[in-house]
């Protein structure tokens, strides 16, 4: 592409359909030319536009999180504990119930299906689940500061306890799991929450 030239393609539309892809077939799942042929640019394009697969699927998990992750940054901001607990456990439900989307969850699926060849895509999710656990943890540490949540809570734990049924939900879901059936394994957690307060 030369100087000056317009781009030949939208690169948010690009993106989008990488997005889908991606979470489709996981990072490894995914060819270049799996890339090229549902962007509907040449491989020249697509280095130019991200300069390699890792980047791109890093500007997709920014793209997914910005959207899938709504949830997650509506409950960091829930003005309740109670609500923001809600949100972190309906919001899976409601992302992968979604049968317009693919099943499962593009940051699980992608860790599973990357192998020790990929370590630095690997090591970008680990990090971007650490951080939402992180979140979690900010959200129950000011929960407790402000005495919605015991004092002698672990929120690390709980913290742990949260992620994991989030990244459940996903992976229920990658297995075929029904909204009705997310929307069970929620419930129950609910249910329990409300002893843990």
């Amino acid at each position: 592409m030369g100087a000056g030239r317009p781009r030949e393609f939208d690169i948010d539309q690009a993106l989008d359909r990488a997005v889908l892809l991606f979470w489709r077939h996981g990072y490894e799942g995914t060819s270049i030319a799996d890339l090229t042929d549902a962007l509907g640019i040449t491989r020249a394009s697509l280095y130019a536009a991200f300069g390699s697969k890792e980047v791109l699927f890093q500007r997709v998990m920014d793209r997914y999180e910005s959207r899938a992750g709504a949830y997650r940054r509506a409950a960091q901001q829930a003005t309740a504990l109670e609500d923001a607990i809600r949100l972190l456990m309906t919001g899976p439900v409601e992302l992968h119930g979604d049968k317009r989307n693919p099943q499962g969850c593009l940051g699980v699926q992608g860790a599973l299906s990357v192998s020790a060849s990929s370590q630095v895509v690997r090591g970008d999710l680990a990090t971007r689940r650490r951080r939402g656990e992180l979140g979690i943890l900010d959200r129950l540490r000011r929960a407790q500061d402000e005495g919605e949540l015991q004092a002698s809570a672990q929120p690390g734990d709980l913290a742990r306890y949260l992620s994991a049924l989030i990244y459940g939900m996903a992976v229920l879901s990658a297995d075929g799991a029904s909204k009705k059936e997310l929307a069970a394994v929620a419930d129950i957690a609910l249910r329990g929450w409300s002893k843990i307060q």
